[in-house]
């Protein structure tokens, strides 16, 4: 399996190192006066967005995790070495939650941004923090704080701006592979697409978007059938969606499913906007259908094999996408 887009790791974050007592002890101060230094603080475990990387597959291999202890307080008052943190990359669109409870722990969307899901322990103060005018010479210093302990899950919601959504078979992969550079695996059986495929779609005058063609769906897919809930999650964060459907099958039907299974997962999902794309328009004579469709969304009708109406598709998804910035001009 090359994709990935879940893991579930045990972690365990680097104590604190303890703070020392020392007193100062040299051949003309016989009885200086307390110089034990802090501990350093443990390693905190961080997940990393790499751009390079499309993939949480990784992770599943790093069930259990350690990050290193601070080291104790020395002598002049000398903090010990901080404990290293252990590093993840992760993909862009990475989200972490606490396993039991769902609390969300934060996102990596940005290159390079980091975010840190186990905090290492605090250093204990040494004793030169406890010297007061009445007790000059403290003979005790703080432990190291404890780690963060934590599960936690790991989950990967792909970004791009347009989502291809339909039924195994409708054509999104073939779709993809002419709209884009994109080579996904295409075959005439359901489920060819096993995992989310990304392709950038590029038009005149240097604009571009990023489209996902996301595994086919099924009826129930919300309740964990077909691929169901492995996939569902990568279209929340796509700006638009497009519902392909098969020019040749009862896409009216086929659409109320789609609609169906996206509000019941989540219904948020249904106030995203949609343009419907109808494909294997070749298969029709002089590529019109004998009959009109009449579904709530607007739609085009599509071949990707002859390219029918696939520069009018491009358009009309970036007349969307900046629809906002239309309205404000």
């Amino acid at each position: 399996m090359r994709f990935a887009d879940y893991a579930k790791l045990y972690l365990k974050a680097g104590d604190g190192g303890a703070g020392m007592v020392h007193f100062r002890r040299e051949k003309y101060v016989p009885k200086g006066g307390p110089d034990g230094g802090d501990g350093g603080a443990g390693g905190s475990i961080v997940l990393e967005g790499d751009a390079h990387m499309n993939t949480l597959l990784d992770l599943r291999y790093k069930k259990y995790l350690k990050a290193y202890k601070g080291q104790p307080g020395g002598s002049s008052q000398k903090t010990g070495k901080r404990g290293e943190d252990v590093i993840l990359r992760v993909p862009l669109g990475t989200v972490a939650y606490e396993h039991e409870s769902r609390r969300f722990l934060g996102e990596v969307v940005e290159q390079g941004e980091r975010l840190v899901i186990a905090k290492g322990g605090k250093g204990g103060l040494g004793n030169t923090h406890f010297k007061t005018a009445t007790n000059q010479t403290p003979q005790y210093s703080q432990p190291g704080m404890p780690g963060e302990e934590i599960v936690v899950e790991i989950e990967l919601k792909l970004i791009a701006e347009v989502g291809l959504v339909g039924f195994p078979n409708a054509g999104k992969s073939t779709l993809l592979a002419s709209l884009s550079a994109a080579r996904p695996k295409i075959a005439d059986y359901p489920f060819t697409t096993l995992e989310p495929n990304l392709g950038v779609v590029q038009m005149p005058d240097h604009r571009s978007f990023v489209m996902a063609d996301i595994p086919g769906i099924i009826e129930d897919a919300h309740e964990g059938k077909g691929l169901g809930l492995q996939f569902l999650r990568h279209i929340e964060r796509n700006k638009i969606l497009l519902f392909v459907i098969n020019g040749m099958s009862d896409f009216e039907e086929e659409y109320r499913i789609l609609c169906g299974e996206l509000g019941a997962y989540r219904k948020d999902l249904l106030d995203k906007p949609r343009l419907v794309v109808v494909t294997h328009m070749d298969l029709f004579q002089d590529h019109k259908m004998d009959q009109e469709l009449t579904l709530d969304d607007p739609l085009v009708q599509v071949s990707a094999v002859s390219g029918f109406q696939l520069e009018t598709l491009k358009e009309r998804v970036w007349e969307i996408l900046h629809a906002d910035e239309h309205k404000e001009r």
